[in-house]
């Protein structure tokens, strides 16, 4: 169930978890205009991870991927003073990781390491932000890695759909962009370039750094205020907010050859500010649950149904199902749809979706890591990183009106994407829907 848990990012990266309590209280400050946030962990772990904020925004079109690269090249193409083989060996002595990422929002370049060896991973972390070497003989293996990346995601269905429900429901938006781009975009990329590039987004203005580990707070400025000194202050940034609204159902279809047939749709989410957004999590957790027992258990149409909210700076709810019948199955999904509109959610579920959704918060954010990417996404998309601090209490304060709200006010019309067999779907049944056709409009 891949998808019922969040997605920036994602990577993660993505706003739906909060640290868990910490023993001492959570704190920021400022260094040379960059904003430190430092969550004392009570454990001999350190994570660190230095955000740069933009994702798909910071790039055109054409070079997608690109950035996705430059992560990539930070420690696999070793720094100015470790080639490749010395500086993961350096690592490996202490069990330490040094690794980059990205996603549509922001990219994060982390370090992990038990506390006594903090004063020698730093350096090597310091090295692949500042020093990266873009060596032309590393980068074009890892362009190789890339692409071959990219061509396994494609082979797996379940990937395939959803980056063709992301093309189709965002198009117009910089949100349609792949942050790992295309083969032949990857393939054409050049070490300078990707250098070049990077060093334009490594800015203090983009930049935000989270620190989780028992560090005391002058060790931390010591050690930052030396990794931003070579650092330009650059332009300020802020991350863009877009609502999402689908004006009217449609369906897209591509024909391929698989074993059983793949839907998607996508529709409106409230964004990050809004009041609704913790009570539309709780609806879509709980239609989850019912969307997975009509469509797999009551009607056996799939074996493994999804509905899931996916938050960033654009949010939206979506629904995924593979199955051979898919005019049965969008005739059960507007039934449930319409039926939850009517009825709503009953207190029961509700009190069991927030004894659920808490445990597993603290379940999940048991690690340094998870702490630090939580900090990480609420500072990214509500450009303040304390609502991580407040989650139990929002949930908590969720009523039973707000979600039946909330799930009325945002699931309506819906961009529909298909791949499979296209003989065996009606689109008109996902376009103009089949409450008013009868209780089994087609026989597949």
């Amino acid at each position: 169930m891949k998808k019922y848990i969040y997605s920036l990012l994602a990577i993660a990266v993505i706003a739906n978890t909060t640290p868990a309590l910490a023993q001492k209280k959570a704190y920021d400050f400022m260094v040379d205009g960059v904003k430190v946030v430092v969550q004392p962990s009570g454990n001999d772990i350190v994570e660190i991870q230095t955000v740069i904020k933009g994702g798909v925004q910071n790039y055109p079109a054409e070079k997608m991927g690109i950035e996705a690269i430059a992560m990539r090249a930070l420690t696999e193409c070793g720094t100015a003073k470790h080639d490749k083989n010395s500086f993961k060996n350096a690592l490996d002595k202490v069990s330490a990781t040094v690794e980059a990422y990205t996603s549509k929002d922001c990219s994060v370049i982390r370090m992990s390491c038990v506390k006594p060896d903090f004063d020698a991973v730093w350096p090597l972390y310091a090295e692949a932000i500042d020093e990266p070497k873009f060596d032309t003989t590393e980068f074009s293996r890892i362009k190789q890695d890339a692409i071959n990346d990219l061509h396994q995601n494609e082979s797996s269905p379940d990937a395939s759909i959803d980056k063709m429900a992301n093309k189709v429901a965002f198009a117009g938006r910089k949100y349609a962009e792949e942050p790992q781009g295309t083969p032949d975009i990857i393939n054409h990329l050049t070490a300078a370039e990707t250098k070049a590039y990077y060093n334009t987004i490594l800015t203090k203005s983009r930049m935000f750094i989270v620190v989780v580990g028992d560090i005391d707070q002058a060790t931390v400025e010591a050690k930052v205020r030396a990794l931003l000194a070579p650092l330009k202050k650059g332009a300020p940034y802020n991350m863009p907010e877009s609502f999402f609204r689908v004006y009217n159902n449609s369906f897209n279809d591509e024909s391929k050859e698989l074993a059983t047939n793949y839907v998607e749709g996508v529709t409106s989410g409230p964004q990050l500010s809004s009041p609704d957004y913790y009570a539309f999590q709780i609806a879509m957790r709980i239609f989850a649950d019912r969307h997975f027992l009509d469509v797999r258990t009551n009607n056996g149409l799939s074996y493994a149904p999804q509905a899931w909210f996916s938050s960033g700076s654009i949010s939206v709810a979506k629904f995924s199902v593979s199955t051979t019948q898919p005019n049965k199955y969008i005739a059960v999904f507007d039934k449930l749809v319409d039926s939850t509109k009517r009825n709503g959610f009953t207190p029961a579920e509700l009190a069991d979706m927030k004894v659920t959704y808490l445990t597993g918060f603290y379940y999940k954010n048991e690690t340094n890591a998870a702490q630090a990417s939580s900090i990480v996404a609420n500072e990214v998309l509500y450009n303040d990183w304390r609502k991580s601090l407040t989650l139990i209490d929002n949930v908590k304060k969720v009523t039973l009106a707000d979600i039946n709200n909330a799930f009325v006010k945002y699931i309506g019309n819906i961009v529909w994407v298909y791949q499979g067999d296209t003989k065996k779907v009606d689109p008109t049944l996902y376009k103009n829907g089949t409450l008013h056709q009868g209780d089994n409009p087609v026989n597949n």
